[in-house]
């Protein structure tokens, strides 16, 4: 165990402690009649107004991974490291009009989960299940990088040892997390958003100001950055985009945006909201979030000019690069500053890991449990049964960490993006149209799925020293269709998520002409016309905590 940094520990574990406290006083906030029902426990009584849902989306789609990871990434390759800022301006045009019908025939129906959609878009409880499976199988690498950005802080504060006492903080963190999670359910990370994202605002003005004064200004920061860049020339590493990134650098920012919103917890902050206004200013707002973004991938070129060097992991003796921005604080600001800042990241890490246990256990309790194990089930059993499933994904994602490289539960996340986006078809194109067939859907799924990991798994690290699974940026040389090489000798790199999501939808396309020229049934549509554009006050919305 390293020397401990007694001022930063202490700022860091008072705010941790506020954020605690705050998420136990949750549950008897904006409280329903009972927790013992979905609508309560896992959306918060589906009755958040504008600024509770711009807090509670906005802290969980920027998380602490992102505060850690971009920046870092920034650091290691230079612009293809921005690729987020894109995908999260894009992105909200995008989805402004889907998630307001998804919000409109949810209320209606009184689903929970996009699987519960689907399975009534389409009665098929096969391919609700298919759904369920990919949202929770996706989002627990996500909970694990969360830690892994919690981690890099701690590491920082001290702990960097390489047993258990080492990952000792981070254990009680998170039991911490889970407590307050099963007790409050989504008006624990709802509340505490509102501390997390006004330390992030704080900590990223205060950065952008101060640092470059100290730094010698932005001319002196990126000129630094271009020398460490051509001196240590690398494929895709440079203050700007090459020929050979270019086309990665757009597909993955495109797919990214089309994912995001497929992620379960993402939906869970949208079905938690009050009505399709509350969803339309968000829509409008949280484009704020991406210029707070776009300066925090610039802490990265920051961190070079500063010198500053990550530490290294004692458990690996390997170099932590996610450690750059908390060592970049520690070196630059006074030690309670430093404090607030790792605060900021910490606590950062605490809301999406809470909402994405949240909205995995909503997947697992509505789609599984209840569909294939307990019909019967009543609302309490169903909210019993969330709570237990909410602790199991949360230690699930502690064990990647404790047993499994963190680097490794990085590259992990490149699979979740490929995954989720096979969910496209049957989640978001199916709330404008039923065209495609349902064994259409399940084949396309099928097809991209499986030809989306085997692209990964032939992928490199760039060190070469991993052979599989090492990125999502595949050559246009190594794509190849049965022997075919269409693109040989072609040295641009492209998302492979796009790739395996074009072959879903070819696939289910074909297999759609062929049901449907063979008359095949198609499953039974619960859903009509009107239920996608109902709002707030109509009488065709479902009682909240309804059987």
């Amino acid at each position: 165990m390293n020397d401990l940094h007694w001022t930063e520990l202490i700022v860091f574990a008072l705010l941790f402690g506020v954020v605690t406290v705050m998420g136990f006083v949750a549950a008897k906030w904006k409280a329903g009649e009972t927790l013992e029902h979905l609508d309560e426990w896992g959306l918060g009584g589906r009755k958040f107004g504008s600024w509770i849902t711009w807090f509670l989306i906005g802290g969980d789609l920027y998380t602490a991974y992102t505060f850690v990871a971009v920046p870092a990434l920034m650091f290691s390759a230079g612009a293809a490291g921005f690729f987020a800022l894109p995908y999260t301006v894009i992105v909200y045009p995008i989805v402004f009009m889907p998630l307001l019908r998804m919000w409109s025939v949810s209320r209606v129906h009184g689903y929970v989960t996009p699987a519960d959609f689907v399975r009534g878009r389409y009665g098929s409880p096969l391919l609700a299940l298919l759904i369920a499976i990919t949202g929770i199988v996706a989002t627990m690498p996500y909970i694990a990088l969360q830690l892994v950005g919690l981690e890099a802080v701690l590491r920082t504060l001290g702990f960097n040892g390489s047993g258990f006492l080492g990952h000792l903080p981070l254990l009680i963190a998170f039991i911490v997390l889970a407590v307050y999670t099963y007790q409050s359910g989504l008006r624990a990370p709802a509340l505490i958003a509102f501390v997390k994202d006004i330390l992030i605002y704080v900590v990223i003005i205060v950065a952008v100001i101060y640092l470059p004064i100290k730094l010698g200004g932005w001319s002196e920061i990126f000129s630094s950055a271009d020398e460490k860049f051509k001196a240590t020339p690398a494929a895709g590493d440079g203050l700007l985009l090459n020929a050979n990134n270019q086309l990665q650098y757009a597909t993955l920012a495109l797919g990214s945006a089309l994912a995001l919103f497929l992620y379960p917890h993402s939906i869970t902050g949208v079905l938690a909201s009050r009505g399709r206004k509350v969803i339309k200013r968000n829509m409008s707002a949280l484009p704020a979030y991406s210029l707070v973004l776009g300066l925090l991938a610039l802490l990265g070129y920051m961190a070079i000019s500063a010198g500053t060097k990550p530490i290294t992991n004692q458990a690996t003796g390997k170099a932590d690069t996610n450690t750059i921005v908390p060592v970049l604080f520690q070196e630059q600001f006074p030690s309670w500053f430093a404090g607030i800042a790792f605060a900021a990241i910490g606590i950062g890490a605490l809301v999406p890991a809470a909402i994405m246990s949240i909205a995995a256990a909503n997947l697992w309790t509505r789609n599984v449990y209840k569909e294939f194990m307990h019909k019967d089930a009543t609302p309490a059993q169903e909210a019993k049964q969330a709570k237990l499933a909410s602790l199991v994904v949360k230690f699930g994602a502690v064990a990647f960490i404790l047993f499994i490289d963190p680097q490794f539960s990085i590259d992990l996340q490149l699979i979740g993006g490929v995954m989720i986006l096979q969910t496209l078809p049957a989640v978001a194109i199916a709330l404008y149209t039923r065209w495609f067939h349902m064994r259409g859907l399940i084949a396309g799924w099928t097809v991209g799925m499986a030809w989306g990991m085997w692209l990964l798994y032939n992928i490199p690290s760039a060190d070469g020293k991993r052979q599989h699974f090492g990125s999502s940026a595949l050559k246009l040389n190594d794509l190849g269709f049965f022997g075919w090489h269409p693109f040989a000798g072609n040295s641009m790199m492209i998302y492979a998520g796009i790739l395996a999501l074009a072959a879903n939808l070819v696939v289910a396309v074909i297999v759609t002409v062929i049901a449907r020229r063979m008359r095949t049934f198609n499953g039974t549509d619960e859903t009509n016309l009107g239920d996608y554009h109902v709002d707030e006050g109509d009488k065709k919305l479902k009682k909240i905590g309804a059987h």
